[in-house]
């Protein structure tokens, strides 16, 4: 494994692991999507490129290329659905509900 890889491997482990301990100290729902989802993404791309770094490119490559796209678009689309659901459903949340007037 050389440092490169090591470096990544790291680096993905220690994002999802704060996303974990994020889901744990947020206080409330929407906080805690951000939090998940934003760690979550980069934490298994990182995981994922040093991966790639590891087996070669060569055989590879194009499918984690796909993987990476797949994750950049559907790990935030479900954050954004779970916020929104919870909006919906008026979820708490922490402190006080800020005004908005797109509500309907």
């Amino acid at each position: 494994m050389t440092n490169t890889e090591l470096f990544l491997t790291l680096l993905g482990l220690s994002f999802i692991f704060l996303g974990s301990l994020g889901m744990l100290r947020f206080p409330d729902v929407y906080c805690r999507a951000h939090a998940l989802t934003k760690a979550m993404t980069f934490g298994i791309i990182s995981l994922l490129l040093a991966y790639a770094t590891l087996i070669g490119w060569d055989e590879v490559g194009v499918k984690i290329i796909v993987i990476v796209f797949f994750q950049f678009t559907t790990i935030p689309l479900s954050g954004h659905l779970l916020g929104k659901i919870a909006f919906k459903k008026n979820i708490y949340r922490w402190k006080e509900k800020p005004v908005d007037d797109h509500r309907k």
